[in-house]
């Protein structure tokens, strides 16, 4: 069980900056990642998960994940954090810390 977990927290938050301060490119993976994970509903429409939030904090592109997405898209999730870990990208938790990807 990770540190998020045993915490009760139930979000992280994927910031666009490598752990050397560096912004990633290209600049809309955020975008590009929701889209990843985004489905057709029954109406045809695309619609988003909503495990996945764009956000911007601190004038920063992040991605807010739920962890709830570990349990409906247990490969998706490991896909993310494998993008996350080989991007080296900063992940937060809750409170502003960096963590672990894992």
């Amino acid at each position: 069980m990770s540190t998020t977990e045993k915490s009760g927290i139930n979000e992280i938050i994927i910031q666009g900056l490598t752990r050397a301060g560096k912004p990633f490119r290209p600049s809309d993976w955020v975008d590009r990642m929701c889209s990843t994970y985004a489905s057709f509903g029954a109406d045809r429409k695309l619609r988003y998960s909503p495990y996945l939030k764009p956000r911007v904090i601190e004038g920063v592109r992040c991605l807010a994940v739920d962890l709830k997405l570990k349990d409906t898209n247990p490969e998706g999730f490991n896909q993310l954090m494998h993008f996350v870990d080989e991007n080296q990208l900063n992940v937060l938790d809750a409170d502003g810390n960096s963590i672990s990807a894992q």
